[in-house]
């Protein structure tokens, strides 16, 4: 069910870590450097992201040009599945951060790499957080997902079984994809975003040498173990959103009941 949050929101834990987007404080360099990581990125995409993300990056209009005002994409983004790209100061902490999923409110930092660090930067930045992540969440069933996983990991102070949530997070949202028209496709940010993260997973479907790509399933993936300083291992492709939507329910039965 649709929550449309609203611009007075009050949070408890992520209050303090809400800032306002300056956009007009971005430089021309900055701009340039955003249009030279999405022309980089949308070759590959058009061919190999699934077809909900390419769609998501049209109709919250985001542009390879300048950087996003997230005003303007929340305008777009809001009616269609009540989330929003809300700022913050940077890295929330986890109690923080799923109060603001299960609020349908991603958190998303303003600051973007220099021309130095195109290939990888340790932390998000705004291509990170809104390039990688936000398109799907104009997919109302991955838009619901998203919502019930925040929601049940706020419920949880269990470090175990945290972990294990952060396990699904990592397999769907970071690294997430889907069999779409015969072929694996992307939809996972951390895909999204990486050139050879993506180059790795699309070449390894094809030749064997990549990750081994399972099909998607819930005790497997609360399971995985996974390191984020090297490439994936194993990844798990879903047949549709409805299978991680309907994960997130079954994981709150299973860690909450």
């Amino acid at each position: 069910m649709m929550m449309n949050p609203q611009a007075d929101t009050h949070f408890s834990a992520a209050e303090s870590y809400l800032i306002e987007q300056d956009w007009a404080a971005y430089t021309a360099e900055q701009h340039a450097v955003w249009a030279e990581l999405v022309r980089r990125r949308m070759p590959q995409l058009r061919e190999h992201a699934c077809a909900e993300y390419l769609a998501g990056f049209e109709q919250i209009g985001l542009r390879e040009d300048t950087i996003p005002d997230l005003k303007a994409v929340n305008t777009r983004l809001r009616p269609r599945t009540g989330w929003q790209a809300t700022p913050v100061s940077g890295f929330l902490p986890p109690d923080a951060f799923f109060e603001m999923l299960a609020a349908r409110q991603f958190p998303t930092t303003t600051w973007l790499r220099a021309r130095d660090a195109m290939e990888y930067t340790p932390e998000p930045d705004i291509f990170h957080d809104v390039f990688g992540h936000v398109p799907m969440h104009a997919h109302p069933v991955f838009a619901d997902f998203l919502q019930q996983y925040g929601k049940v990991c706020a419920a949880l102070t269990d470090k175990e079984k945290l972990e294990r949530m952060g396990r699904l997070f990592w397999f769907t949202v970071e690294f997430g994809v889907i069999r779409q028209q015969g072929e694996i496709r992307l939809y996972g940010s951390g895909l999204i975003s990486s050139h050879g993260e993506s180059e790795y997973v699309i070449e390894g479907s094809k030749t064997g040498h990549g990750p081994q790509i399972r099909d998607f399933n819930l005790e497997q993936v609360l399971g995985q173990q996974f390191l984020v300083s090297e490439m994936q291992k194993v990844l798990y492709a879903v047949e549709s959103f409805d299978q991680i939507y309907e994960a997130a329910h079954q994981a709150e039965e299973l860690l909450c009941g």
